[in-house]
């Protein structure tokens, strides 16, 4: 019996769109908390969102080299996961940490390196943006990661694609944030639907 991969709504800046992804049955919602995103929210604005999530959908907080301080506040708001981009500080007990990587230069590297088998997620490398670039990663090369280690699978998903990208990658879970999104931070509940649906197909 194949394990159903696990989705990821990332970039949910409002309550409305924030509860028509937990009524899909998502596992996780990423929350943006870097101000140089088009998608950036603030550990104050997030509280009255996640106080409405229902049990069982993990909130996660997207960081690019955040400090201590800033990942201390996500996690008083009710933040379990950090996502870092970047260096990692020292987290707040009960935070857990989820590196996000690149593909590295060599077949089943990514960048940077990660101890151990814990689970990464692997987006498009950009220097810049960070993330939500709408740019997808190869596939193939990433399966080779995900034979070792549970991957999150990001960049450029959407749900026109996302059923062949499950196919090649093999991945844990999928994340995505642009290919829902009628503009930055604004999610099309449509495009949502749609892509629940394509994922399950084929998980």
């Amino acid at each position: 019996m194949t394990t159903p991969v696990a989705i990821k709504i990332c970039g949910i800046t409002r309550l409305e769109d924030a509860l028509a992804a937990a009524s899909l049955g998502v596992q996780a919602l990423g929350f943006v908390l870097w101000a140089k995103s088009p998608r950036a929210t603030t550990a104050g604005a997030i509280g009255p969102i996640l106080a409405a999530l229902p049990p069982f959908v993990t909130p996660v907080g997207v960081f690019v080299d955040p400090t201590a301080e800033e990942v201390g506040r996500a996690r008083e708001a009710g933040i379990q996961v950090a996502q870092v981009h970047g260096a990692v500080p020292a987290l707040p007990a009960g935070m857990r940490l989820l590196r996000a990587v690149s593909l590295g230069v060599e077949d089943g590297a990514i960048d940077p390196e990660v101890p151990g088998t814990g689970a990464v997620l692997v987006d498009a490398h950009d220097a810049v943006r960070r993330g939500g670039t709408g740019r997808t990663v190869n596939w193939s090369r990433v399966r080779l990661v995900a034979a070792g280690r549970p991957v999150i699978l990001a960049g450029g998903l959407t749900p026109e694609n996302v059923g062949a990208a499950i196919v090649e990658a093999r991945p844990y879970a999928v994340d995505v944030a642009s290919g829902v999104e009628r503009a930055p931070g604004l999610k099309d509940h449509d495009r949502l639907a749609a892509f629940v649906v394509a994922v399950r197909a084929h998980a």
